[in-house]
């Protein structure tokens, strides 16, 4: 029987703004116009997924020198000081401490699928905080500049780490076993069941993992970046369609009412795997 639970966290938009487009801008390249002019035509007219059309763009881009070579150091220093929301350097020792005091007993973990790039996301002051990170990847060329992808985060691709995560399969060791995820595991042996998994994104990357928890029994948080409200009108499609359990702006300070329900949820599972060790044991 279990006794941890999982918060799964999109990046871009959930814990902090638009960092591909922060680091475009910081670049001097206009952001709204590389996603209009460059990535928008990808979409339209040449049946290009989101992230693979971004990531080739990006490429094109480094190959142009316009704007400098992008490398793997300057997606890093990025990384390290780019803008979080409200509350996030703090969020995790707050719910940390929340279920030590309530439910000693009961572990919680946190964990980052992101169709963001990972030499950014994982070098953010808040990047320790998670027990694995995956994200879209490049590899670099003899120049140093981005050359190719060589992982692609996106709409069902979220969905396989759910799988990891459920399964135990994490960290380092993993990355070699690519197709280990595939493998038949008991329901009475799962690390961490979908029931027991907390999952908060923003957007429709992160459809198919609202979907999946929810319908397996856990929670879905779909949050909204106050600096961009044109956004929240979509995001309350997902409470309609009944895709999130609710809809929050992206804050997690202590008065946030998005922290306020985290909490709830936390609070929740735990108290139910509590319960259920009790009714084992007895």
């Amino acid at each position: 029987m279990s006794d941890v639970i999982a918060l799964v966290f999109d990046f871009d938009d959930t814990l902090a703004p638009d960092s591909t487009s922060g680091f475009l801008t910081e670049m001097g390249v206009d952001a709204g116009q590389f996603w209009s002019d460059r990535v928008g035509p990808l979409l339209d007219h040449h049946d290009w997924d989101p992230v693979p059309a971004y990531l080739h763009e990006m490429i094109e881009l480094s190959k142009s020198q316009k704007h400098g070579l992008i490398t793997q150091e300057r997606l890093q220093a990025w990384g390290q000081r780019l803008p979080l929301h409200d509350g996030v350097t703090t969020l995790f020792d707050r719910l940390r401490r929340h279920v030590r005091q309530a439910h000693p007993q009961v572990q919680l973990e946190f964990y980052l699928i992101s169709s963001g790039i990972g030499d950014v996301v994982r070098h953010t002051p808040i990047a320790h905080e998670f027990t694995d990170i995956w994200a879209s990847e490049f590899i670099y060329g003899p120049d140093g500049g981005i050359h190719f992808p060589r992982r692609i985060v996106s709409f069902t691709d979220k969905t396989r780490y759910l799988f990891h995560i459920q399964k135990g399969i994490v960290g380092a060791a993993s990355r070699k076993k690519p197709f280990e995820v595939n493998r038949k595991v008991d329901q009475d042996k799962l690390r961490i069941p979908f029931q027991q998994m907390i999952f908060i994104g923003d957007g429709y990357t992160d459809i198919p993992c609202f979907s999946l928890v929810r319908k397996s029994g856990g929670v879905a948080f779909g949050v909204w970046d106050r600096k961009h409200r044109e956004k929240r009108s979509r995001a309350w499609g997902f409470i309609q369609e009944g895709r999130v359990s609710n809809l929050n702006q992206a804050r997690y300070d202590e008065d946030a009412e998005l922290y306020q329900w985290l909490e709830e949820a936390v609070e929740s599972l735990a108290g139910r795997i509590t319960l259920n060790s009790r009714m084992y044991v007895g």
